[in-house]
């Protein structure tokens, strides 16, 4: 009779062990609670932030309007919460866009180079993130063309 060493019952394969720890993460993962953003659950770990259920006439404008400041921690959760905001609301942009007109004039009036470009890349999501928001933007032209109009005349003269 044949006794293998390491312990007095039979051994487990190693690919039955990593299976229990597959089978271990998985059950992790499905813990995972679903909450609104912005709030303490959000930052609670096992928690994932729901953007689609956020109300977007109060938030978009409040980061757009964000978009005016330019020191670290500011100008970036503006700059990410706009781009979250665009990437996760489907239909619920279009109707806000009169809203965001204000902020984006605002953003580009400071006449700084940074804030200008990152307005203009929220514009270009902006138009891309939902059906019909480049449209709804025609009738305020006049209001956001005439700042691009004097970058585009100054040759580098901006701070």
């Amino acid at each position: 009779m044949v006794v293998e060493e390491g312990g007095p019952g039979p051994s487990k394969p190693a690919c039955d062990r990593c299976s229990r720890q597959r089978e271990k993460k998985d059950k992790q993962q499905d813990k995972q609670q679903a909450c609104e953003g912005f709030t303490i659950r959000a930052m609670m770990k096992n928690s994932v932030a729901e953007i689609e259920n956020l109300d977007y006439h109060y938030f978009l404008p409040l980061f757009f309007d964000g978009l005016r400041e330019t020191e670290f921690p500011y100008e970036f959760f503006a700059r990410q919460g706009v781009h979250d905001m665009l990437e996760h609301g489907g239909n619920k942009i279009l109707p806000v866009v009169p809203q965001l007109i204000i902020p984006i004039k605002d953003a580009l009036n400071l006449r700084n180079r940074q804030i200008l470009c990152t307005t203009l890349k929220v514009l270009q999501h902006l138009v891309v993130s939902a059906e019909m928001v480049g449209e709804a933007l025609v009738p305020y032209y006049r209001q956001i063309l005439p700042v691009l109009s004097i970058f585009k005349n100054m040759n580098g003269e901006l701070s």
